[in-house]
């Protein structure tokens, strides 16, 4: 099995939201009738997974799980949105194509296996740390399109520490990668690729 790097998990499966488009602020009752909808569709789906064997109902399981996950979330930002709700829902979607890379990576052993689960958290975590920059950057303007100058200023510096943070948190990510593989090597070339991984990443 070809494996997968940090730029394909993201793509590793369409998440479709099943509750169909609704307008925002739907009502108590169109909620409701979305959730019962979303749950259909989940028992359906992981009804299909029985065909399955081995991994592959596994594979299966995760993205029946993943979609139902997603498809609260983003029926919850209709029901009620908030920058909070639309973070929500992209940390959803960041743990559902993990939990689905996960199961993907039981088809590999060893070596290959570590460096795959290593590289499906770092995903992970690119997305919840970018997820979670938009959200504190959004918010901070929304406060302070409300104030003065000197609020929106302050505004613009929580934006750009938010993005720092997000780049700390997927550089620590990817520093795991790289030291993940370096398990293939041993003695001096295992610390030779160490050392390179410390230095790629200011470690």
């Amino acid at each position: 099995m070809k494996k997968l790097t940090i730029n394909t998990l993201a793509l590793a499966f369409t998440l479709a939201f099943s509750a169909g488009v609704m307008a925002e602020g739907m009502s108590k009752t169109e909620y409701k009738a979305g959730k019962d909808k979303i749950s259909a569709d989940f028992k359906t789906a992981r009804a299909s997974c029985d065909s399955l064997s081995g991994n592959a109902s596994d594979i299966c399981a995760a993205e029946a799980k993943g979609n139902e996950k997603v498809a609260l979330a983003e029926l919850q930002a209709r029901y009620k949105p908030s920058q909070k709700a639309h973070y929500e829902v992209r940390v959803a979607k960041a743990e559902a194509v993990y939990d689905v890379a996960k199961e993907k990576c039981d088809d590999q052993a060893g070596n290959g296996k570590d460096v795959c689960l290593k590289e499906a958290k770092a995903a992970e975590t690119a997305a919840k740390a970018d997820a979670k920059a938009q959200m504190k950057t959004a918010e901070a303007n929304a406060t302070a399109g409300e104030k003065t100058a000197e609020a929106r200023s302050d505004a613009s510096k929580k934006g750009v520490a938010a993005r720092q943070d997000a780049t700390a948190d997927k550089t620590d990510a990817q520093y795991a990668v790289a030291k993940e593989k370096c398990d293939t090597y041993s003695g001096a070339a295992k610390d030779s690729c160490l050392d390179k991984a410390k230095m790629n990443f200011h470690k």
